[in-house]
């Protein structure tokens, strides 16, 4: 299930009527880059969640199929949610990639693997493990609504959501 990457500005371009009506949508750039894959795209999975990893964890124990997970962590700077443990995990069950309205830390381990990741900074902290949050609900991330089964393209450039799969 896995997309072919295409270049932002290029869709951007060539879609000015999807842009106008509101069925493709750029985030505010406010994100970092990290991670191997620059470039990644996929089918959107919603998980909304407060200085807390446990459910970000279940998710990505999960096989991703080439899906794109979107984690509103709430824009928190205080802890991070992600670490170079759960970015492996990602990896290794086929994640495309993540992206977090929050933070990450073990930055260099997260640059070692083949995904791609979004985050807001980096903070030494580690999170809660209450379980707390809600999977698959509309999260609102950098001026931009996002629904479950969207699909995100991100490259250097930014990142867009899709009402539906996109191609060139």
């Amino acid at each position: 299930m896995a997309a072919l990457p295409l270049a932002t500005a290029e869709v951007c371009d060539a879609n000015s009527e999807l842009i106008k009506n509101g069925e493709l949508r750029a985030l505010e750039p406010i994100f970092r880059i990290y991670g191997r894959r620059q470039i990644f795209a996929g089918p959107v999975v919603t998980l909304k969640l407060f200085e807390d990893n446990v459910l970000l964890r279940e998710f990505l124990e999960e096989k991703g199929h080439g899906r794109v997970l979107v984690v509103d962590g709430g824009g928190s700077t205080r802890c991070a949610i992600l670490g170079g443990n759960l970015a492996q995990l990602a990896q290794n069950n086929g994640w495309a990639g993540i992206v977090i309205n929050g933070c990450i830390r073990d930055v260099d381990e997260i640059n070692g693997c083949d995904i791609g990741v979004r985050a807001l900074n980096s903070h030494p902290i580690k999170s809660n493990k209450k379980g707390v949050g809600e999977k698959h609900v509309p999260v609102n991330i950098a001026g931009t609504r996002i629904h479950d089964g969207e699909w995100l393209y991100a490259d250097t450039d930014g990142i867009l959501i899709s009402r539906s799969e996109l191609t060139v």
